[in-house]
């Protein structure tokens, strides 16, 4: 198992890179690994509800104290909307200097038609926390419904005291087994990430890549600088960590998250990463990771900044200062419960955009390239749930460094 988890990260980047060479040579006919990709984000997913279900029903039964456990909630919802607001501002800030829409020229009759669903408000969102049928929630995968079912058989089992620990074991067995399947399921991860990487490459190539290259390059600038400024400080400030420990601890699941452009597809290899890699205990990482996947979209709001800049400069509009504050604003609130999937980022970009009345049609601008801006602010999405983790772990004094600084 060791020697697993040390050649892990290197058999995902080799993965990759077989898988963008393969793309190139093969193009689109390289689809029949495709098959390896749905696989392995099948298996990531079947695990996801039972493995949040019982690690915050552990993690909320040995809190105990409700005061502490809303201290702990308020904390990581703090530092989640905080990140968000400051994200944003970093992706409009770089669209601006990078001015990805000026001088761009591209042939809107050729661009695909877009169907963009309704997202809820945020009162839906709120009373959608709590669950009709709790197993209704369990079989759709439904992460904050699950959460709020966790949390309170989590308070109960504690309440009970004696009565409850059968019930607390039961969970605590459960969830040393998902953790158990986890490990055996990211063996597959080179191949899977063969199957998901190399359709993509073949499918778009430069071809659409090219006259949208300088849109790409704003949102992984922004996202390096993101991540560079706001989590190494972070980790560095309230967990006295490393921020090397921290980005090597979880580079296997950023590249997991890369890989899939799903944060929820990614949680149990996150949850596994900063328990073992990071020291975070599992009654935070229980925690502030699930909760993370659904509210915590960092990456996503810079994307956000950076497609409205694009948007505004490709039709010749300027936007006023009070459009900006509302573009902002926005996004922190629509990140409120929109799915942790692949393309739930298009769902808040026509939020945004018709908050500040900007043409919706400018989705299909940019929708060639969404699977490949969604990789990005995926990866920065599960980095900045991880962040918080350790963040909050080290102000509640919940982490073991013998996790990292013996290695």
């Amino acid at each position: 198992m060791k020697l697993l988890k040390g050649n892990l990260l290197t058999q995902i980047l080799i993965a990759f890179v077989i898988a963008i060479i393969l793309g190139i040579i093969f193009g689109e006919s390289i689809t029949v690994v495709e098959p390896l990709g749905d696989l392995f984000l099948r298996l990531i997913k079947f695990i996801i509800a039972p493995l949040v279900l019982s690690t915050l029903i552990v993690g909320v039964a040995s809190i105990g104290d409700p005061k502490t456990l809303g201290r702990i909630g308020l904390k990581t919802i703090v530092y989640y909307m905080i990140t968000t607001g400051v994200a944003i501002a970093i992706g409009l800030a770089v669209a601006y200097v990078v001015s990805p829409g000026e001088g761009l020229s591209l042939d809107m009759s050729t661009t695909e038609d877009v169907d963009v669903e309704e997202s809820e408000g945020v009162v839906d969102t709120f009373l959608n926390i709590v669950p009709e049928n709790p197993f209704e929630a369990l079989a759709e995968g439904e992460i904050l419904q699950i959460i709020f079912l966790a949390i309170f058989i989590g308070l109960g089992t504690t309440l009970l005291g004696e009565k409850g620990e059968p019930l607390k074991r039961f969970f605590d067995s459960l969830a040393e087994v998902m953790f158990w399947i986890t490990s055996i399921i990211m063996r597959f991860a080179p191949l899977g990430v063969l199957g998901l990487i190399a359709p993509i490459i073949g499918e778009y190539g430069a071809s659409v890549l090219l006259p949208l290259l300088k849109i790409i390059i704003s949102v992984a600038i922004a996202c390096v600088i993101h991540a560079v400024l706001v989590y190494s400080g972070s980790v560095k400030v309230f967990a006295k960590m490393n921020p090397f420990v921290f980005f090597k601890g979880i580079a296997p699941a950023a590249a997991v998250a890369f890989s899939t452009a799903s944060s929820a597809g990614t949680l149990p290899v996150t949850i596994k990463n900063t328990q073992e890699n990071l020291g975070v205990s599992n009654k935070i990482s229980s925690f502030v990771l699930p909760l993370g996947a659904t509210i915590n979209m960092d990456g996503t709001a810079i994307y956000q900044g950076a497609a409205v800049v694009f948007i505004a400069q490709f039709y010749d509009l300027e936007l006023s200062m009070t459009a900006l504050l509302t573009v902002i604003l926005t996004t922190v609130l629509a990140s409120i419960g929109t799915a942790g999937v692949p393309g739930a980022g298009m769902i808040m970009l026509a939020m945004v955009l018709a908050s500040i009345n900007l043409p919706l049609e400018g989705i299909a601008l940019i929708a060639g390239i969404d699977r490949i801006l969604d990789m990005f602010r995926t990866t920065v999405n599960i980095v900045g749930d991880s962040s918080c983790a350790v963040s909050v772990a080290g102000s509640e004094k919940e982490i073991d460094r013998t996790a990292f600084e013996k290695k």
